[in-house]
């Protein structure tokens, strides 16, 4: 028995330590996996919502919204679209803050202009450096207002970075919380806008928001009056 309790003597030890130096480095790819499972672990969603232009989907963190989901062509392709999008995303009841910017999305869709540039958003992993930089820009205008992808890359320090912009606002993982319909293409033109109905919902939105821009409305060359029959 005593023979099982004794302490190794000093010469071993010293082996064991030279054995340890020879083992590979302390591999931190375990660490970075459960970092990364806890952060998804608090990735949750709501069940769709209505909206005046389709059921819209809404994800969110601690931090703040992470991704709101416009429609499709369907519900199941809307839900599909957001299983692809977050796909550890685990359904739950909305706090009271995400719960007011549901409301506001649902405003805004109905018509009311409303300014969604308080709502927290959470796009660490999400979103890369650049277009973060540009969303930070964007959800700068005002309800009312617009800029060019030109105008918002001068602000970023390079005017020769509009198309990168547009690009980015492409990807826009939080549409109308990054009020992505608020910026035109050169001379006022709309560009594109990837929510269903495309550049006339942009259209719509911005009607509803008050702004002024440079492309002619509908009416806008049609007369005040009827012109005169010619005289027989």
């Amino acid at each position: 028995m005593s023979e099982q309790l004794a302490i190794s003597p000093p010469q071993s030890f010293a082996g064991t330590r030279r054995r340890s130096r020879e083992q590979k480095p302390f591999d931190l790819f375990p660490l970075f996996r459960l970092a990364v499972l806890l952060v998804v672990a608090s990735i949750v969603l709501l069940p769709l919502f209505a909206t005046a232009i389709g059921d819209c989907g809404v994800v969110w963190s601690g931090r703040g919204i992470a991704g709101v989901q416009l429609p499709e062509k369907s519900a199941r392709a809307t839900r599909a679209r957001i299983a692809r999008r977050f796909p550890d995303a685990r359904e739950a009841a909305p706090p009271p803050e995400i719960a007011r910017a549901i409301a506001g999305i649902v405003a805004l869709l109905g018509g009311e202009p409303k300014d969604l540039g308080a709502i927290a958003v959470d796009l660490d992993g999400i979103a890369e450096e650049f277009d973060r930089r540009v969303y930070a820009v964007a959800r700068t205008i005002p309800p009312g207002g617009t800029l060019s992808y030109g105008e918002i890359a001068a602000q970023l320090g390079d005017r020769q970075l509009a198309r990168e912009v547009a690009d980015a606002l492409s990807r826009n993982p939080v549409p109308l919380i990054v009020p992505c319909h608020r910026v035109l293409a050169a001379g006022g033109k709309m560009g594109g806008f990837s929510a269903p109905g495309g550049v006339r919902t942009k259209l719509r939105l911005l009607s509803i928001e008050g702004a002024r821009y440079g492309e002619p409305t509908l009416f806008e060359h049609l007369p005040w009056q009827a012109a005169p029959l010619p005289r027989s």
